[in-house]
């Protein structure tokens, strides 16, 4: 057993290595000037100088955290309601819901932007915005993911019964179901919302085709430096990664947390 897991935690750590090599390889492209032979040359910071000084780097990064974190909250509360209702009212329904939240795998992003465009982009309405064309497509690509890891968190746990238990305690449905049913698959909520963050910080034909120039992106602005310079579309992309890394530090940081404090307060 002993030399089992000695030589599984080899082949990880080889595996590890192995996928962290381009990472790695961009990241000292991007701190030296030169890197035409083995040995990279001339260390500089200037890259990264030059991209956090660049008023248009700094608004993509916040246009890019914006775009993100709005459709994947509007996603997951609009799944959440549907399944409760389909879950605790029509049961029946499950599966036409299933089928719904499954077509956008077989969408391809440039159709979905040319099809919003065709439909909204000459209208007067609300929905003529940029910005919520915009949201809205992201909405309809995230949402195979985003349904899948709530729906597979609500398998995990006996909803029904937690439900019931809630209502004779006072409770309402709905009220029970954010109280006791969304704490308990915060887990799934969480991986889901990962991959969505990952799927829309990667995406650049939807946010090209819906927005034009009215917003942008960091994928647009990595475009743009790698057209003036590759060291800097190395320090933007390892830039990127790195915000990429955070955001799930933090949110797993929290969800740790939230489970640390359940469980001391179960132990109460």
């Amino acid at each position: 057993m002993k030399r089992t897991r000695v030589y599984a935690n080899i082949v990880m750590t080889l595996v590890i290595v192995w996928l962290l090599i381009p990472l790695i390889a961009t990241i000292i492209y991007s701190l030296f000037e030169t890197w035409t032979g083995v040995v990279p040359k001339g260390f500089t910071l200037s890259a990264y100088k030059s991209i956090f000084t660049n008023a248009a780097f700094l608004t993509s990064m916040y246009q890019t955290l914006l775009v993100c974190v709005v459709p994947i909250v509007i996603t997951i509360l609009v799944v959440l309601l549907a399944l409760f209702a389909v879950t605790v009212y029509f049961p029946r329904l499950e599966k036409y819901v299933q089928l719904l939240c499954m077509i956008p795998y077989t969408i391809q992003g440039v159709i979905l932007s040319v099809s919003i465009l065709t439909l909204y982009a000459k209208g007067t309405s609300v929905f003529s915005g940029r910005m919520v064309m915009l949201f809205g497509a992201y909405c309809i690509i995230i949402l195979p993911h985003i349904y899948n890891g709530i729906r597979n968190g609500m398998r995990a746990i006996n909803m029904n019964t937690l439900l019931e238990a809630a209502e004779m305690l006072g409770e309402s449905k709905l009220k029970a179901f954010f109280k006791v049913i969304v704490p308990n698959i915060l887990t799934g909520i969480t991986v889901s919302s990962l991959l969505a963050v990952g799927l829309l910080f990667g995406d650049y034909v939807i946010i090209r085709n819906l927005s034009s120039s009215n917003v942008n992106n960091m994928q647009q602005f990595l475009y743009q430096s790698m057209k003036r310079s590759s060291t800097e579309a190395s320090a933007v992309f390892v830039v990127i990664m790195l915000i990429t890394f955070a955001i799930t530090a933090i949110v797993l940081t929290l969800q740790g947390r939230s489970t640390l404090e359940k469980i001391r307060n179960g132990g109460k």
